[in-house]
């Protein structure tokens, strides 16, 4: 859960995952869940907010049925693959979900 200064505080970051979501053709449901995820585990650094919101942008794809790739995910929030790949299985453990065991 997160507070509702959490929210003023990273503006600038989930603006940066709104315009992902834009640019992958993502409906709102999976914008809102991806901002919640990102909230609800964003850390205190600036260093890892944006890979924390990639991480989340893609476990939110995955729990909406708006699948998008890791690749496609990671260029859309200027990361590398690789910082998605292993960061998005505790976002979706800690939201309650059980990651894919592919």
């Amino acid at each position: 859960m997160y507070r509702a200064s959490d929210r003023v505080d990273n503006e600038a970051w989930i603006e940066l995952v709104e315009e992902a979501c834009v640019s992958l053709d993502l409906d709102e449901e999976t914008r809102s869940t991806a901002v919640d995820l990102f909230l609800s585990r964003a850390p205190d650094d600036d260093r890892g907010k944006r890979v924390a919101a990639a991480a989340s942008l893609y476990a939110a794809g995955l729990i909406r049925g708006e699948e998008r790739s890791q690749s496609a995910v990671a260029d859309a929030m200027d990361v590398s693959r690789l910082s998605v790949q292993k960061r998005w299985k505790p976002i979706l453990e800690d939201a309650g979900f059980s990651p894919p065991s592919w």
